[in-house]
């Protein structure tokens, strides 16, 4: 029985995390031997598949982008208050699954989606710049007190701006190449599903060698979950009053959870990782169901 595309694009991301996670040893083992470069060249290559697509000159910031990240900016400071009394580690977690950037590939499922490309793109330049001037205040007053900027922005300009740039200069230098790559837009979304794959695989060794309390563990996978499904409801309605619902989730939902692992791990509790990485299967699972709507929205 042949498959359809759109039935694929549906499975194709749970599929990429069961993958993932049952070849975790050999994942982890082909990102060291690759000393870490595969997710950064993934991403590289998705988001300049993407930004061929975006017309710099469209590109404006709107009302929707400032209310989305006065939400992200509160939101994260309101959630660790409001846990904190709990367990700290708890608090962290779901701290940092608010105040991490939109993911670079919210702009490729947005697309698919029907979203606006260069709304998208807007809002993934101005949230990850100014997440990056404000979750070292958060992340040093919450955390272990050893975070500043320039360790954010090293890890987040470069892979947000050089393949922007790469894009319009294809764009307005090479056309007929742009056209191609416009035309083939589809491949980043494979793209993304093998950087999924070296995510889920190397946060799953990650559990698997780090001992901790099971109790904590559970508590931030659900919390992440809570969190990941009103994050898309709040985006999707803001989104929806300025006439573009899919924007608006996948900006505010939609998360760069390789970031947010990162910052866990190194200025956080570490085992607070846990809801990043939770939020890795659950925004995925949201993602699919999206795909599949759209898919019999469609047909």
């Amino acid at each position: 029985m042949k498959l359809s595309s759109h039935t694929m694009r549906t499975i194709a991301m749970p599929l990429g995390m069961v993958v993932g996670a049952l070849l975790c040893r050999e994942v982890a083992w082909l990102d060291a031997l690759m000393q870490g470069l595969l997710t950064p060249a993934f991403i590289f290559m998705m988001l300049f598949f993407t930004y061929c697509r975006v017309d710099a000159r469209k590109i404006r910031l709107s009302w929707m982008h400032l209310w989305l990240l006065l939400l992200q900016m509160v939101g994260s400071v309101a959630i660790y208050f409001a846990l904190a009394w709990y367990d700290v580690v708890v608090a962290q977690g779901a701290m940092v699954c608010i105040l991490t950037p939109v993911a670079m590939a919210a702009v490729v499922i947005g697309g698919m989606l029907g979203a606006n490309v260069e709304t998208m793109a807007a809002y993934s330049l101005l949230c990850n710049l100014v997440i990056a001037l404000f979750a070292p205040i958060l992340l040093h007053e919450f955390g272990n007190g050893e975070c500043d900027i320039w360790q954010i922005l090293r890890r987040v300009a470069p892979l947000l701006i050089a393949p922007f740039v790469v894009g319009q200069l294809c764009r307005y230098g090479t056309p007929r190449v742009a056209g191609w790559v416009e035309r083939h837009s589809i491949i980043s979304f494979y793209i993304w599903l093998a950087s999924l794959v070296v995510i889920i695989g190397r946060t799953t060794c990650f559990l698997i060698d780090y001992e901790a309390d099971r109790g904590v563990e559970i508590a931030l996978a659900v919390v992440a979950l809570v969190i990941c499904l009103l994050q898309f409801k709040v985006g999707r309605t803001i989104g929806r009053r300025y006439g573009d619902a899919a924007a608006g989730g996948q900006s505010l939902g939609q998360k760069n959870t390789v970031l947010a692992v990162w910052l866990s791990q190194a200025f956080l509790d570490p085992i607070s990782c846990v809801a990043p990485t939770a939020y890795i299967v659950w925004q995925n699972l949201v993602n699919s169901y999206q795909i599949y709507r759209a898919g019999r929205k469609s047909s």
